[in-house]
């Protein structure tokens, strides 16, 4: 499950009194992230103030950047010149030149569609699939004559069948509760019509309504709302227009979740056409990186890699890297033979870091990550996961994947020494500084990063701004880039320390995510206590004895 919150409509909001608005109007700057801490307000990275002061005449190298998701637009203005290409591969010739297993992987690989161009967009979530395997397995099964071990299995099946029929009560209550406001706008907009008279509409036209009728009083308040996010708003059509699209967001998650995430009757996976059982097979999917809704992974690499300084949208956190395109993740719970094989198919061609803005509630087949996750460590591959939108505590709950490896069905005390978890900030220096949707961790998260009202790139020439952890993750994976990128002596381990160890540390109490009136240090929800830092990561890094063979670059040095 991609890890972006939903965009709650603002008229949502007037109705019910909570969520996130989808404006860019607001009290602070659309390019937050990339301020300087020290020289204003905002909780930015000073990512401009690392390259116009301490990386200004450096060389650098190009760096590999994995991103597993969704998909991304690979022919978007702000990414296109910033995009993986297979140096081993000839495009579209139906050979697999390079004998890696996947016939013209150009830019990455789809894991998520088939042979015949077709791709999976909505899939279940893994509960639901847990629960369809259980329900198949007790089916010839006389309940009445269960062994103790079967009895347990059978146990969770009826606990998982009542999870998933009370989510599908909840789906459904979304769609008549979001119908049922729509209808209600559509009353107030159609009264509204009457007393503006055909005038448009504006703060002054608004304030000369003066009749006292409540229906009336809800709609100027409802029109003066909309006036503040969508000031060149006009007319009750444009109105009307806006009401609908924030919407439909909210419906169309809910649909999928009736018509697949908690549907244990669909099976979407067989369109891939693969051996779902053997989570060793390669070649499945095919090459197509963008797939049918790439708005999750687009946001995601424009984080990381939208070119800089060309004056186009956002600029992004790495001025020297690859985005390579692993679509792995539907709208659902992603499938960890995929993650696994994603994971292996960027190790072995050159992904240096790999950003995972995705997770789920639980990994029945965790083992195959665990197994990808220390070859990537093996191949000093440094992995960035985002920590989840729940506002829960990690160290006591499930969200897969993880970096502590599992034995015998147990979790072991061995993690991962190349992974890092992130939790999401806001911009603001005060009690809301942490995001009340991240997850947190004392011992699980490594790190804050921003994850709050994001620009970033969207498929089709567009931006738009999201909110989450999904967020939070690439600001740190482009961190890393930008480090193995200036300074590639560095190992995926150091890169992990240097960022954790150079974190901004905030010693005030903060309103812990999740909760109202909880307040906390940074320390007690994070082992680094700190938020990413892009300058002080830099002095660092410059400060490090790289372990691998390749030198510092300084200026004037030439690399390929």
């Amino acid at each position: 499950m991609i890890f972006r919150l939903p965009l709650i409509a603002l008229v949502f909001v007037f109705f019910i009194g909570n969520g996130v608005s989808q404006n860019t109007t607001a009290d602070y700057p659309v390019d937050w992230f990339n301020l300087d801490p020290n020289k204003g307000q905002f909780n930015g990275l000073g990512t401009n103030t690392a390259y116009e002061t301490l990386l200004k005449g450096r060389k650098s190298v190009p760096v590999i950047v994995a991103v597993i998701d969704s998909g991304v637009d690979i022919e978007h203005d702000d990414l296109d010149d910033k995009i993986w290409t297979n140096p081993n591969e000839i495009p579209n010739n139906g050979i697999d030149d390079d004998k890696n297993g996947y016939v013209d992987d150009i830019h990455g690989w789809n894991f998520i569609g088939n042979k015949n161009g077709k791709n999976v967009l909505e899939d279940s979530y893994e509960l639901t699939r847990d629960y369809a395997a259980a329900k198949k397995y007790f089916a010839n099964k006389d309940i009445t004559k269960l062994s103790k071990k079967d009895t347990k299995k059978y146990e969770a099946m009826i606990g998982l069948k009542k999870t998933i029929d009370s989510k599908r009560l909840a789906a459904q209550k979304n769609i008549d509760e979001a119908n049922d406001k729509l209808e209600s706008i559509a009353t107030i907009l159609e009264m509204m019509e009457g007393e503006l008279e055909g005038k448009p509409i504006t703060k002054e036209n608004l304030a000369a309504i003066s009749k006292q009728d409540p229906i009336v009083q809800a709609g100027k308040d409802l029109l003066s709302q909309i006036l503040n996010y969508y000031p060149t708003v006009s007319n009750l059509d444009q109105v009307l227009k806006i009401v609908v699209d924030e919407f439909k967001p909210l419906i169309e998650k809910s649909q999928n979740e009736l018509d697949y995430g908690y549907n244990p009757d669909e099976n979407v996976r067989a369109l891939v056409g693969d051996n779902y059982e053997d989570l060793y097979q390669k070649g499945y999917g095919n090459n197509d990186v963008k797939g049918p809704d790439a708005s999750h992974g687009t946001h995601v690499a424009g984080i990381i890699a939208a070119e800089r300084g060309n004056g186009l949208g956002i600029d992004g956190i790495a001025d020297n890297v690859r985005i390579m395109s692993l679509r792995a993740v539907p709208d659902g719970d992603e499938r960890d033979k995929d993650i696994a094989n994603a994971i292996k198919y960027a190790v072995d061609n050159g992904a240096k870091v790999i950003n995972m803005s995705f997770g789920k509630g639980s990994s029945p087949q965790k083992a195959v990550i665990d197994e990808a996750v220390k070859y990537a460590q093996k191949k000093d591959v440094l992995l960035v996961h985002a920590s989840g939108n729940s506002g829960m505590n990690n160290d006591e709950g499930n969200n897969f994947p993880t970096k502590y490896f599992i034995k015998k069905g147990w979790f072991s005390c061995k993690k991962a020494k190349n992974w890092l978890e992130v939790g999401a900030i806001t911009p603001f220096k005060d009690e809301n500084l942490v995001a009340n949707f991240s997850n947190y961790g004392k011992k699980s998260l490594d790190i804050f990063s921003p994850g709050y009202q994001i620009n970033s790139t969207l498929p089709n020439q567009s931006y738009g701004i999201y909110d989450g952890t999904s967020m939070a993750s690439p600001m740190t994976a482009g961190t890393a880039a930008l480090l193995r990128s200036y300074f590639p002596s560095l190992t995926a381990k150091q890169v992990k320390k240097i960022i954790v160890s150079s974190s901004n540390k905030i010693n005030q109490k903060v309103r812990k995510p999740g909760s109202e009136d909880n307040m906390v240090t940074l320390d007690e929800i994070s082992n680094s206590g700190g938020i990413l830092n892009v300058v002080n990561a830099i002095k660092l890094a410059s400060e490090t004895k790289g372990k691998n063979k390749y030198k510092i670059p300084q200026s004037g040095d030439i690399f390929p």
